[in-house]
């Protein structure tokens, strides 16, 4: 199909901030950029929209091209397109969040990706583009949307104990959470259960581990 324009027209492409909780702590997926523009620099995974795809189909395609990565669930953030954003033309991107247990990122590095790896939200190298403007407005994003319900879901193993839980709230909302309180939100909200089993190795007494209430 051909397309023929009186007037320039922009390229459009997707970018996507995975994140997770690892360590209790914040943490989103990068690519270490292979060609140029900014080679060698890390970046948020994506890359152009073809003609004849979605958006979402484009930001599901890229994301597993470049970090091996399958995400169930994507949210958009918003349209980014100053126009001195990309040095090879004029760019808009639009960008997803994607959550994820850490334990089921498994990177691949893939398509013009030389490494993917994990970042915490507090250490990230210098980056490419304006993606430390993105990374930004995406944690302002979780912070403002994820509650205690959907942090469980999307951040968490499929077992955990109340402290990792909590710390996973503490990691995305960026404040410490009274322990008393935190307890008596999730027996409210009904979210969890026991699974019988214990959390093993550590030096003190075995923390019971739970689950996500089917």
């Amino acid at each position: 199909m051909a397309y023929t324009y009186d007037h320039p027209h922009p390229a459009v492409t997707v970018d996507i901030v995975v994140f997770t909780v690892k360590a209790g702590r914040l943490a989103a997926v990068l690519i270490q950029r292979a060609e140029w523009p900014h080679a060698g620099k890390w970046a948020l995974p994506g890359g152009f929209v073809d003609i004849d795809e979605s958006l979402k189909r484009a930001a599901f395609r890229e994301l597993r091209e470049e970090t091996g990565l399958s995400a169930a669930y994507l949210e958009q953030l918003g349209a980014f397109g100053r126009p001195d954003r990309d040095p090879r033309e004029r760019v808009i991107t639009v960008v997803y969040i994607a959550l994820a247990p850490a334990d089921r990122l498994e990177l691949q590095a893939g398509s013009d990706a030389q490494d993917a790896r994990l970042f915490y939200v507090e250490e990230l190298p210098e980056l490419a583009f304006d993606h430390a403007r993105i990374i930004g407005h995406a944690i302002e994003r979780v912070r403002d949307r994820l509650d205690t319900a959907a942090i469980a879901r999307r951040l968490m193993p499929k077992s955990f104990t109340l402290s990792e839980l909590q710390h996973a709230c503490e990691a995305v909302s960026g404040t410490p959470i009274d322990k008393r309180n935190f307890r008596k939100k999730l027996a409210a909200l009904e979210l969890v259960e026991a699974t019988g089993e214990l959390l093993q190795g550590g030096a003190h007494r075995p923390a019971k581990l739970f689950r996500i209430k089917p």
